[in-house]
């Protein structure tokens, strides 16, 4: 009978409390820093599904790698900005003179995409989350496979996850071309590779050292002109010449290296410019010593004075990043978020309502645009913005590998104010309603459980 397949109580209370001796145990040997949401539910499930729980925490649990950088440990030196010294004592590179464009729409990031990949003679790094199965998709891959034919260095590093659903001919075009196709984390691979929902979310090209291009945009064509059934969703990217390119091929390789495909790391070579602006090249993720992103945003949430602007397709934060919004709206600091009023994410939608709600109440304002929208950026007063592949969710701030540009300029700056102030301006104010109590205790369930959505 099933009955005798069934654990008694005690040894239910026996599997159980092994359980949490794990979780305990590698909790501290590894320093897993975790957020309050993320560690109630690995307790509770631990405590009342063990069965279940323990292997998907050894397989999911890990949150943080180990640092692929050092940070200083000295006295910082004052710098041209509070930002640059936060990021450079992570062991980050200091900011840099550059040259900066900001792409206006999807017509003109195809353009900069399209002509750092033509333009590039000797190495061609490319990082994404997604390869489109469509008309954009096959145009990347054949000027790939042309550009490794014609005797460049060309590298494809995709994410575990989404590349099984890459159609494997592009990889044996890329392959036959001379071109190197690495997976990081394949989701289903045996070799032991860290844990498997720790997704690269970067979005990286990078030519000869001195030239990137950056920013939301998958290499689909609903980040750029449409696809088929006219979907388009607007982005924000940008590509620039200067060091800041050569500290993004160093996060490449390091990335790089986390696959079969490792190769000896080289130095970079920094190319000046001049007449630039200064920009700094910000790396997230488990394989940084702290939470980069997420210690930026608190850090400027706390410094701002007038004004704290972002744009951002899903908005889950946690509660120490919502108390420094809070915080800063009670200030008199005006905090503008623009989010689509429904994104491709439904329950990422779903349990937003309640951070909503509490900083609405502070004076946070709410603009729901009326179309699902890709961008990430932050601007804060008129002396920083940053702008990648960061959502303001759990997973992008503290579980994926993200990467960003902070910029110092004051051109960029107000580029990407007008521009977010303009995409605010065609969203409709939130209204906060007090929930249902089914609504309510809904949310405080998915909420436990956040920081994987």
């Amino acid at each position: 009978m099933i009955v005798d397949w069934l654990p008694t109580p005690s040894q239910h209370f026996l599997v159980s409390a092994i359980a949490l001796l794990v979780y305990i145990l590698t909790s501290r040997a590894r320093d897993q820093r975790r957020a309050p949401t993320s560690a109630i539910a690995w307790v509770l499930g631990l405590a009342l599904v063990p069965y279940l729980m323990l292997p998907l925490y050894l397989l999911f649990g890990q949150r943080k790698l180990k640092p692929v950088a050092t940070p200083y440990v000295g006295v910082v030196v004052e710098g041209p900005h509070w930002a640059a010294e936060l990021i450079e004592s992570f062991g980050l590179a200091p900011p840099s003179a550059c040259k900066v464009r900001m792409h206006a729409d999807g017509e003109h990031a195809r353009e900069a995409l399209f002509e750092i990949i033509d333009g590039a003679r000797h190495t061609l790094d490319i990082s994404t989350f997604i390869i489109g199965n469509d008309a954009f998709g096959r145009d990347i891959v054949a000027r790939l496979a042309r550009r490794a034919k014609e005797g460049v260095q060309v590298r494809l590093l995709l994410d575990g996850f989404f590349s099984i659903l890459a159609p494997g001919r592009f990889m044996r075009e890329l392959r036959e071309a001379g071109a190197q196709v690495a997976v990081f984390r394949p989701f289903f691979s045996l070799h032991r590779l860290g844990p498997r929902n720790l997704r690269n979310h970067r979005k990286l090209v990078v030519a000869d050292d001195s030239h990137l291009w950056c920013g939301g945009r998958n290499l689909a064509a609903e980040y750029f002109l449409g696809d088929d059934s006219g979907t388009l969703w607007p982005d924000l990217s940008f590509d620039l010449e200067g060091p800041v390119a050569a500290a993004a091929g160093r996060q490449f390789d390091l990335d790089w290296n986390t696959t079969p495909l490792r190769t000896p790391l080289r130095e970079r070579q920094q190319t000046s410019v001049k007449d630039g602006e200064l920009a700094q090249f910000l790396p997230s993720g488990p394989d940084q010593v702290e939470d980069t992103a997420q210690s930026l945003l608190i850090d400027g949430c706390y410094r701002a004075r007038r004004r704290f602007m972002i744009v951002t397709p899903y908005f889950v934060p946690d509660d120490s990043l919502r108390a420094a919004m809070r915080l800063a709206a009670r200030r008199g600091v005006k905090v503008t978020i623009a989010i689509p009023r429904r994104s491709n994410h439904r329950l990422a939608d779903f349990v937003r309502s309640r951070p909503m709600r509490d900083l609405a109440a502070a004076g946070v304002e709410f603009r729901l645009l009326p179309q699902m929208v890709h961008a990430k950026a932050v601007v804060i007063d008129e002396t920083l913005a940053m702008c990648g592949s960061i959502n303001l969710d759990l997973r992008s701030l503290l579980l994926n590998h993200e990467a960003a540009v902070v910029f110092y300029g004051r051109d960029t700056i107000e580029w990407l104010a007008s521009w977010i102030a303009a995409m605010a301006e065609q969203g409709s104010a939130y209204r906060a309603e007090p929930p249902g109590l089914l609504r309510d205790i809904a949310e405080g369930v998915l909420l436990t459980v956040a920081f994987q959505l």
